[in-house]
């Protein structure tokens, strides 16, 4: 057996690994939301089973503030994905071009203040969002979520940015073009990867979130992951099936958008890489 035959199959077994690794709970999450509960834990498992909607049913009914709570998150997650994407872009540009001492402290201290543990920032932030009547209203979320990935959204569309040829904005300058015009119509379109990958990253953070949400909101506002939560708290024990499938509902969209862009997030993720 040849060395690239025999390297060959050790990739292909390590991306299959990989898959069983990251795939295989999904799976059982939504094969679990399909079966009886008596059969949700059996050993070994039943892959051949007759499956059974009563779970959803019973979600719908018993846990009846679930789908508020999914709207809830689309709301919450839209905006701050919107915010934090237009914010980071205008910030992306400015720190790609221009440099001086003052926009290198203000690089600095973005990144220090994201290193933070979120909860070490929501402790002193209570009480202030309390005194102007933000709590409990997808506002609060909105802006807790855009603010957090701000920094690192920033960061990622530079490095975009800074792949756009700086002759370009001077010939467009050259024509008359205003900063704005610059930004919109030579920066925007070739930039668009990459605020695609940072937008995708803020939504799907911004769905799954659960901190904020549960220090922030109570009933108005209250997201998809804290009633799933309220599922494993219930009074009479974890209704297991329930729970997979309120986790089904809840996820699905966030793999359907992960399979659907999983280039721009690749290239979001080697932002910055050099090639050898």
């Amino acid at each position: 057996m040849s060395d690239t035959l025999l390297m060959r199959i050790v990739k292909h077994l390590g991306l299959a690994v990989i898959l069983v690794w990251s795939l295989g709970p999904v799976a059982f999450i939504i094969l679990s939301s399909l079966k009886p509960a008596g059969q949700i834990f059996n050993y070994p498992p039943s892959l051949v089973f007759v499956p059974t909607f009563e779970n959803y049913r019973a979600l719908w009914t018993e846990f009846g503030d679930f789908f508020p709570a999914l709207r809830n998150s689309v709301i919450v997650a839209v905006g701050a994905t919107v915010i934090a994407t237009v914010v980071s872009f205008m910030a992306g540009y400015v720190y790609s071009r221009y440099s001086g001492p003052l926009v290198a402290r203000s690089a600095l201290y973005m990144i220090a203040v994201r290193l933070l543990p979120p909860i070490v920032v929501t402790l002193p932030l209570f009480p202030m969002i309390d005194f102007f009547g933000l709590s409990d209203t997808h506002i609060v979320l909105i802006v807790l979520y855009a603010a957090f990935w701000v920094s690192l959204v920033t960061i990622m569309l530079k490095t975009f940015i800074d792949e756009v040829p700086k002759e370009l904005d001077e010939a467009a300058e050259m024509d008359g073009a205003s900063q704005l015009q610059i930004l919109l119509r030579v920066i925007l379109p070739l930039a668009a990867q990459g605020i695609a990958a940072g937008a995708i990253f803020v939504f799907i953070y911004s769905w799954n979130e659960f901190l904020f949400a549960l220090i922030f909101t109570t009933s108005n506002a209250k997201t998809a992951p804290l009633v799933i939560s309220e599922v494993m708290d219930a009074i009479y024990g974890t209704s297991w099936g329930v729970l997979f499938a309120g986790v089904t509902v809840q996820i699905l969209p966030v793999v359907l958008l992960v399979i659907l862009a999983n280039r721009l997030i690749v290239a979001g993720l080697t932002s910055g890489a050099v090639k050898g």
